[in-house]
């Protein structure tokens, strides 16, 4: 029972990119893997089996390796809600938020917790493949480290070290990383992958050569870049759109300070019909459409943001000439009346008035609502599956004129009398694709065509498990994950 870990010298090196393709490829062998991150910061994430939360780049990994999602692939999530603190989320529970000097003291209780789900992990898997967060050389963070080069320690796992040559530099940032290590650490890193390149590998040789004898450690692989493929992301907005033609939905979604699960919105980008623009602070608000309000770790301080950039007049300007608007989580408590927070949860506690186009209030609670969920939109009776994740609990009027009916006998959302303004706490419900389709029907989209977008996130960790065959030296691997020693001595 064997576990490998990836460290990247940055954030979005690569290494949610790796360690998916590294399951699939694991699993295309017979080997149980299971992926494992063991401190995330993000604002995406999944409900799991367990009933808790876990970034949305370990959900991905899971369907690489061929399980459901459970809180221990990652026991310590941090979702942001200012600029200097975050909600502290346990084994899937938000137990506490925090401003980043406290977490740091915190760090020794949350290594716990880690520690425990690796194990359990390790007790069930042939293999617990590790992803790393930003860069094991944060110096100022290398005390009390739960995320990279301190769990390894405490796990005593060997290391491969991800670099994106894309970015430049990419030798600087190895050796970089690697001298700032301590002594122990750089015996742990097995390996270098060099990620994104482009052209003939053989011009790069001279470079792996001297990386190789610089260093002493050997470069497992050289993965190329793929200009089209997609994986949700762990936190950064993707704007790929491709090449579309033809008559194109405009969708338009305002990237808020703390825009929440914008993964929500990734059917759409890649929808052949759909050109969807992302309008971020300061950029003009062009015509639309479809407005989506999109979830939010702070709606109070986001519904200003959102009236301190034009957003309120400009919805109303939409409305009036017979656009459609849609909330999503967050944003469907933007479009009622109100938001309260008596507990300050999400900022200082208050109520701040929302744009009122349904008649619903939210309160926000406590204790998280955490569920995966099945039911039909009221719109064409289409099948729809996704998950909630949000504090707020919602009344008033509206909501006897939901947006969904949950195979559980409740109902979620609403919708205006006039037909142009729905409200959902569900997120992925783009991700269905007769839902997808009835929405954006509901949008002024004639003849919508079926995109299966599951069957295109499959496909794409098909496509890295390639690569990792294809590119990466995969006796090295075998052996760093303990494989060929198990072969021997099962033989």
């Amino acid at each position: 029972m064997t576990t490998l870990m990836v460290q990247g010298t940055t954030s979005d090196a690569g290494k949610s990119t790796l360690v998916t393709g590294l399951c699939r490829w694991l699993r295309r062998q017979g080997v149980s893997v299971v992926p494992f991150k063991p401190q995330n910061m993000a604002l995406n994430s999944a409900v799991t089996a367990d009933g808790g939360e876990i970034g949305r780049a370990q959900a991905v990994q899971a369907q690489a390796s061929g399980l459901v999602p459970h809180t221990d692939m990652n026991p310590v999530l941090l979702k942001p809600n200012t600029d200097t603190g975050s909600q502290v989320i346990i084994h899937g529970r938000a137990v506490t938020t925090m401003n980043a000097v406290a977490y740091h003291g915190y760090k020794a209780i949350a290594m716990q917790a880690v520690l425990e789900s690796h194990q359990r992990l390790r007790d069930a898997y042939q293999v617990v493949m590790v992803e790393g967060a930003g860069s094991p050389a944060e110096i100022n963070l290398r005390d009390n480290d739960i995320a990279n080069m301190g769990f390894a320690e405490a796990a005593d796992c060997p290391v491969l070290l991800i670099a994106d040559i894309n970015r430049g530099g990419v030798f600087a940032h190895l050796v970089g990383t690697l001298e700032l290590l301590s002594p122990s650490e750089q015996a742990r890193v097995k390996g270098f992958i060099i990620n994104r390149f482009r052209g003939d590998v053989a011009l790069l040789q001279p470079g792996l050569d001297w990386l190789e004898q610089r260093t002493g450690k050997p470069v497992v692989g050289v993965l190329p870049y793929l200009m089209d493929l997609h994986l949700e992301a762990e936190d950064g907005l993707d704007r790929r759109q491709g090449d579309k033609a033809g008559q194109l939905l405009r969708v338009v979604v305002p990237v808020l300070p703390r825009i929440s699960n914008h993964t929500d919105f990734d059917p759409l980008r890649l929808h052949p019909q759909v050109d969807l623009q992302f309008v971020g602070p300061g950029q003009p608000i062009p015509p639309a459409d479809l407005i989506i309000l999109p979830g939010s770790k702070s709606v109070r301080s986001d519904l200003a943001y959102l009236r301190a950039n034009g957003w309120e007049t400009a919805i109303t300007r939409h409305l009036r000439y017979g656009g459609k608007l849609l909330g999503i989580c967050g944003g469907l408590q933007m479009l009622g009346q109100q938001v309260h927070d008596p507990l300050g949860l999400e900022g200082a506690p208050g109520c701040s008035d929302g744009f009122g186009l349904l008649a619903l209030s939210t309160v926000l609670e406590a204790e998280k609502q955490l569920r995966n969920v099945r039911g039909r939109l009221d719109l064409e009776g289409a099948e729809v599956s996704g998950y909630e994740i949000h504090a707020g609990v919602t009344s008033g009027a509206a909501l006897e004129n939901p947006a969904v009916r949950l195979d559980d006998g409740r109902c979620d959302g609403a919708q205006s009398t006039d037909g142009q303004v729905l409200g959902t706490y569900l997120h992925g419900l783009f991700e269905s694709p007769a839902a997808c389709g009835a929405l954006l029907r509901w949008a002024g989209l004639e003849d919508v065509q079926s995109v299966d977008y599951h069957a295109l996130r499959e496909r794409d960790i098909e496509r890295l498990a390639d690569l990792v065959d294809q590119h990466l030296d995969g006796t090295l691997l075998r052996q760093l994950c303990g494989l060929d020693a198990s072969d021997r001595e099962a033989r």
